[in-house]
Formats: structure tokens, sequence, C-alpha cells
């Protein structure tokens, strides 16, 4: 009764916009049934398993992306393309496999992307606060780092003999990205600067330091932390004239400037700009370094085209170096600025960040064979983002509810968070939404709670996975489980016997010849 009062009342407040709308050809039952055939004939398929060595291993992470970021970001994309939104495939969408993840850190219920990130590429549970150690580590605690050190899937690939990546839109020394090559009780220890005397006196290194000394030759680094990398008060080379951007370095070094010297003859390039980075010629390059910003690289909705690359252009330069190598490549993107946005209760921020990091997974696929690489997508945790309020089919994901709340009688979006910076009174009573631009795309969603900052929520994520052995990221797993399925299918780390037949070759024979075939001719196209 109280449903059907609230939809009546708001059938009397926004009159004609009640009546959805939605193609005609979804009245017709036959278009359900033949998509659904569609659709079994497909899943049928997948009896025939892709048991092949795993070449090439691409990781995407979606800072954040939960799954009402997944589903809210798919409607915005259908949207941005002048369709209601709901019926939309993102690119994630196609994998054949799906799985859910369960994020919780060894010391917290709802985790931080510090201890996720040490489980989805170390392969163990650990602190939240902490990257490449173990669960007996402390945060902030120097003396609990040497001899519980872990390392990653993008070492375990480097000692295997592949190529390896990271390419990020935060700094890259940030959270997720520092748990592929870092081993640091505080994830906060950007440089030196960041650093209590305390930990430099007893040889903690920071994060940034450790990127270029722990595993010194990744092949390809793309992001932003330009000021970590710098001697304390050196002028950025982009804003020069904005002390905030000067370097940090305690220690007077210049990593740029040592990575430079170290690759100077081994066909290494140093690039700060989009410009500089789309006029290099990927199959003269070996070895790159990309450091956009200062700090993190900026929104998509606020990225200055002329100076900045898109999560979308750094993977397909990041591709089009590391497949060079015949023994593959092990690949990690994320989409961190998802988290961001949610964080500042910016939904139309977090959900074009989402939508982007899509746009470089149809990219990567354009590079790429599921014949012979292993792609996953996964988020490190979720949010306290939802929406809802019986909204139409169609209905802008930015847009309001098509009902009023019975207590206050005010509008509200469908976009809320459970807390967060966006609570907000006028004359003691909840803000009306319908007096602000809620549209813009910085305005902060309301919340429940008041914030500063919004949290992160705890429930399973999900995992998208295609290529050989896919189909091990299967049901409700451990979070730290994704680096070992990885590392079989590739044959990397600690599983190898599994991947070879007795001639001595990769096992290919384990799917279909005609779908070999297919695979084989896409990969050659592509």
């Amino acid at each position: 009764m109280k449903v059907a009062a609230l939809f009546f009342l708001g059938c009397l407040v926004w009159g004609g916009k009640a009546k959805p709308e939605f193609p005609e050809q979804e009245k017709d039952p036959d278009f359900w049934k033949e998509w659904a055939q569609r659709t079994l004939k497909n899943a049928l398929n997948l009896q025939d398993l892709n048991k092949n060595v795993a070449k090439n291993m691409i990781l995407f992470l979606g800072d954040g992306m939960g799954v009402p970021t997944v589903t809210a970001a798919r409607i915005l994309k259908g949207q941005l393309s002048g369709q209601t939104g709901e019926e939309t495939q993102l690119e994630m969408d196609k994998f054949p496999y799906v799985a859910l993840s369960k994020t919780y850190n060894t010391n917290a219920q709802v985790p931080d992307s510090a201890g996720t990130a040490t489980a989805y590429l170390c392969g163990v549970k650990a602190n939240e606060g902490t990257v490449g150690v173990s669960a007996a580590a402390v945060k902030s605690q120097c003396n609990t780092t040497r001899g519980n050190e872990v390392t990653s899937i993008l070492k375990w690939a480097k000692d295997a003999g592949k190529s390896v990546g990271i390419v990020t839109t935060t700094r890259v020394n940030h959270a997720t990205p520092s748990a592929a090559y870092a081993h640091c009780v505080d994830r906060d220890w950007y440089s030196d600067g960041d650093m209590p005397a305390d930990a430099l006196q007893s040889g903690c290194k920071d994060i940034a330091r450790q990127l270029f000394e722990n595993i010194p030759d990744i092949d390809v680094i793309m992001g932003g932390g330009r000021r970590n990398m710098f001697p304390r008060n050196t002028p950025d080379v982009e804003y020069p004239g904005d002390k905030k951007h000067n370097g940090t370095r305690k220690d007077g070094r210049n990593l740029v400037g040592e990575w430079i010297d170290r690759m100077k003859d081994k066909r290494g390039y140093y690039v700060w700009n989009r410009k500089d980075l789309l006029s290099l010629n990927p199959n003269n390059v070996d070895y790159l370094l990309g450091l956009f910003e200062p700090a993190d690289l900026p929104y998509e909705l606020e990225r200055n085209k002329e100076t900045d690359p898109s999560l979308t252009e750094m993977v397909d330069v990041a591709i089009k170096i590391l497949r060079r190598n015949d023994r593959g490549f092990y690949l990690l993107v994320e989409g961190g600025r998802i988290d961001h946005g949610h964080h500042e209760g910016k939904a139309k921020q977090a959900l074009h960040e989402a939508v982007e990091m899509d746009r470089a997974i149809t990219r990567a696929a354009l590079h790429t064979s599921v014949y012979d690489t292993l792609t996953v997508v996964t988020a490190d945790h979720s949010h306290v983002f939802s929406f809802g309020g019986y909204t139409h089919r169609g209905n802008s994901i930015f847009g309001l509810a098509p009902i009023m709340s019975d207590i206050d009688q005010k509008p509200f979006t469908s976009i809320l968070y459970g807390n967060g910076p966006g609570f907000k009174m006028v004359n003691g009573v909840r803000e009306n939404v319908s007096t602000v631009d809620y549209k813009q795309n910085n305005y902060q969603a309301q919340s429940a709670v008041p914030l500063s900052m919004e949290t992160h929520g705890g429930e399973d994520v999900a995992i998208f996975s295609k290529g050989p052995m896919a189909h091990l990221l299967h049901g409700v797993q451990e979070q730290h489980y994704i680096p070992h399925v990885m590392a079989y299918a590739a044959c990397i780390g600690q599983n190898k016997d599994h991947c070879r037949t007795s001639s001595g070759s990769p096992s290919l024979g384990h799917i279909t010849p005609t779908l070999a075939l297919l695979l084989s001719v896409k990969w050659l196209l592509c």
C-alpha cells in the first residue's frame, strides 16, 4: 500500500513523466524468447573449456567499482550513445565467466585499497594500509617489514621472462600499483618526505624509491606521481609556478633522471605529456616511463586532452610495447579515480571513470586474443553508493526519482550515498535538490550520514574473466585467489607442472578446432 501511495504521489507531482518509454519490440514475447535462446546457445559453447597456456595476462582493476557502480556505468554508457541504457552491454559484461570476490582485509571487515591490492596481486590477504607484506606486518611500524615481504604476480611474470607493465589514472606509487612492486607497512609513504624520521633511520624505503629499485626493469610504467620522484622544491615541468606541485624528496635524488640514465642505451623513453606519448613508435620502445601529473591524473570529464592521455590511450601504447616479447606479458591496469569520485560524493565523475575503463577494456581486446590472453576485470572493494527510487526505464542515471519523499515532501535523486559529503541541511531540513543543478559534473549526491569523505562498502565485488583457464574464476572466492589462477593459467610462480605436454610444447588441444581457428584468425587480424 505504501509503495502504491508513493507512486500515486509521484504521478501527481511529475505528470507526463510517469509514463514509461521503451522500445516497441519489447512488447512482443518472441523478442525476449529469441534473445534468451541466443544467450543459451552461447552458454552451451562454454562447455568447450579453453585450457591453453596464457601467454599474456591483463588485470583491469576498477578501484571502488562495486556491483552498483558497474550497473550504473552500464546505464550511463548506453545513455551516452542515445539509448535508454539498461539494455546496454559493457565490454566486461561480454566476458563468459563471472565470480564474486570477498574483499575483507585480515584486520578489517570493510577493506582499504592497500590490503586488497596485496590480496589480488600477491596472493595473500593482509592488513589494511599495508602493501606487499603479509598480515604479520603492522601498519606504520617499520621494524615489522623485514621478513614479512610477499612478492606479486608482476614479479612472478618478470622472473619468467615476460614483459610487465603498470598503467593507472592515480599516482604510480598509490595503493593499487604499489602492491605490484613495493613492500611497505604504510601506503602513504609515497616519498621519503612523507615518512617519519624513525622509519627512515630504521632503513625503510619510500614507495617511489621501491618502484625503481625493487624491480628495476619494469617495462612500462604510466600514471601520475611526478612530485614524489624529484628533490624537494624542484619546480614541476608542467606547473613550474605552482609550489604545491614541487618535488617532495628529502634525499635529493632525482629518480626520473636516474631512470633515464639507466635506460639511455636500452631504448627507454620518459614522457610527461600526451603529445610525446602518442608520438612514440611502440616498435622502437623497450622501456617506457610516463608520468603525466604531479599527483593523480585528472578526472576523465576534466582531462586536458592536449596534455593528459586517457586510460584507453595509455593501455593502447602499453600493449603495443609489451606484446613484442615472444614470451608474453603481464599488465596491471587501474581505473583508480572511480574510487576518488565516490569518496568525494561525485557520482558523475566516478561513473564516467568507469565508462572510460570499459573503453580501455575494449581497446585491449582489439590487440589480444582469448586464445592466448587471460583478461580479468575486478574491483578491490565497493562503496556505499546506490541508485533506486522506482525510476522509469531510460531515466537519466543522474536524474530525479519519479516520486517525492512522503516524509519531507521533497524530491530526491536516484543516486544516493549511505554517508559522505553530500549531507546538506537548509534551515534545519533536507536540501531541496530541485533548487540546485544536480546534473553538473561535481554535484555531490545526498548522503544519509555527514562525512567529509564517503567510505568504502564491504560487500562482495564481481570478477569478470575470459581467455585461458578463465573458468577457474567461478563461484564465491576469497580475493587472494585471483593471482593464483592467473599464475596457473600462465605457468608462472608455483604452478608449472601442468603446462607442458610430453613433447614439451604448450598444451593447445583443449579447445575445439573450429574455435581455435576462429580465435587464431581474430588474433592475426588484430
